[in-house]
């Protein structure tokens, strides 16, 4: 399996200011953005071929992957004028991925999960689709038979009694029989795919705890993943010069020296942080600026803007 497609189309309406300009999977998380560490993840998983759809802000994508690869690795990118869902998203890509087997991963997920896990559980099997899971997180909808490997209710929608034991983390390995599941140029979502696949025992599911796994889609775990992950040795694939999340600060930012700002903030590239502030669990963007003697307490400060005084929770 060498092809995924990653779901880049989504408003990011719950991060509300910090995707004002920016598609979700383009935010920067320790200073880079967030679809890179898909596509680091990805690559380690041996995924060498990835294909994007995209809608709101789509430039962004285009404006920072001048040729269309990361790395070595070539990108497709394909625009949604009208949004699609989950299903309509995959279907409108079908002629990229048919006829070879694929993943699929949500744009808004940070995790180093070892995807092997779940390639290896999809190969053995005999499931069209494969979910990858894990047995703690904010949303356990996904009831699954773990003797037999397959998922058996979401969230009760088929009326099991079994309203859900399994986080799904938006990460799935599938048959290219599954594009003959989904409906043709139609927005739709893969729920109720899904549920029909439950229905022919032909819904697979392999729980993988090992690693870290984030849902970036709100603001309160968008500063919360910082705050933990910047004492981690997050992601594990990536070491040395290429980890820079071991550090609270790029090397290109410039920095006062009696600024004070804690572990679980991160001052991006050309950022400039003035005298006497205190920066607190606080993200503060590239080539943005934070003025002298100010304070910052949960706060995220976007590319270009100045942040200024005693400022608690607010997004510049």
């Amino acid at each position: 399996m060498n092809k995924a497609f990653i779901l880049g189309a989504g408003l990011g309406s719950r991060l509300k200011k910090l995707t004002e300009k920016l598609p979700k999977p383009m935010i920067p998380v320790f200073g880079k953005p967030l679809i890179e560490y898909t596509f680091d993840h990805l690559n380690e998983s041996g995924i060498d071929q990835f294909i994007v759809n995209t809608h709101h802000r789509a430039q962004a994508y285009t404006d920072h992957f001048k040729n269309n690869h990361y790395n070595k690795t070539p990108i497709i990118f394909r625009h949604e004028p009208v949004l699609l869902d989950t299903g309509g998203g995959i279907d409108n890509v079908s002629d990229l991925l048919s006829p070879d087997p694929f993943l699929v991963y949500n744009g808004d997920i940070l995790t180093d999960l070892p995807i092997i896990n779940l390639l290896n559980h999809h190969t053995a099997n005999n499931n069209v689709v494969t979910l990858a899971l894990r047995t703690n997180g904010p949303s356990k909808h996904i009831a699954l038979d773990s003797n037999a490997g397959r998922v058996t209710d979401i969230k009760n929608l088929l009326n099991s009694g079994n309203f859900g034991t399994h986080q799904f983390t938006g990460i799935y390995a599938c048959n290219p029989k599954f594009l003959k599941y989904l409906k043709h140029k139609e927005k739709h979502s893969v729920i109720p795919v899904f549920l029909k696949l439950i229905q022919e025992k032909l819904l697979g599911g392999t729980v993988i705890d090992d690693g870290n796994w984030w849902d970036l889609g709100t603001r309160t775990n968008y500063l919360e993943a910082h705050k933990i992950l910047s004492e981690s040795n997050f992601p594990h694939y990536l070491t040395g010069e290429k980890n820079d999340s071991k550090k609270n600060y790029s090397k290109e930012s410039q920095i006062a020296p009696d600024a004070k700002i804690d572990k679980a903030s991160y001052i991006g590239k050309g950022a400039s942080i003035g005298s006497g502030t205190n920066i607190i669990n606080s993200i503060i963007w590239p080539n943005s600026k934070v003025a002298s003697e100010s304070q910052l307490v949960r706060c995220v400060v976007r590319h270009g803007q100045i942040a200024k005084g005693k400022l608690e929770n607010i997004d510049i």
